[in-house]
């Protein structure tokens, strides 16, 4: 599938490009595009044309991700993140968590790949449920009165505290 990657370089590396295995950028060629600098994300997120967003489940992408179109792919490395990603993938069931190495806790690119076929893949009931709840969600945040429906609730509440 094609792929934009943004990366940093990880720890104990100087750049993405030294982190890359060996030939990988020859082997991506015409597929896929990796960028160590800063992207426009939302931008890009908003795209019609993004199936599949990988995300390390930081809150603000996160946000970016559950109201636009594209399936939803939970790779959380620390503290918070993996709260989300759990709260994502268990709790509101919107996205796939990609599964650790038993062995070394570890992501491994197979890993990645079944998560990625299993929200893409139109014939997995675990991604048609994924994608509706997602589609859901989604509608739910992007309403007119969502906003307003909270405070007109809260206060209609109060109201009737003091009658």
């Amino acid at each position: 599938m094609p792929f934009l990657a943004a990366l940093k370089p990880p720890m104990g590396f100087k750049s993405v490009e030294a982190a890359l295995p060996e030939g990988f950028q020859e082997r991506i060629q015409g597929r896929g595009i990796v960028d160590a600098g800063w992207i426009q994300q939302q931008l890009i997120l908003e795209h019609p044309f993004i199936g599949c967003f990988v995300t390390h489940c930081v809150r603000g992408s996160l946000s970016e991700a559950l109201v636009n179109r594209f399936q939803l792919v939970l790779l959380p490395h620390i503290g918070d993140h993996i709260f989300n990603a759990r709260l994502m993938s268990n709790n509101l069931k919107v996205g796939v968590e990609v599964e650790k190495g038993e062995e070394d806790g570890l992501f491994n690119k197979e890993s990645v790949c079944k998560a990625v076929r299993t929200v893409m893949d139109d014939c997995n009931e675990a991604g048609r449920e994924i994608r509706a709840n997602k589609t859901k969600l989604r509608q739910l945040l992007l309403s007119n009165n969502l906003e307003t429906s909270y405070i007109d609730t809260f206060c209609e509440k109060l109201q009737a505290l003091l009658k």
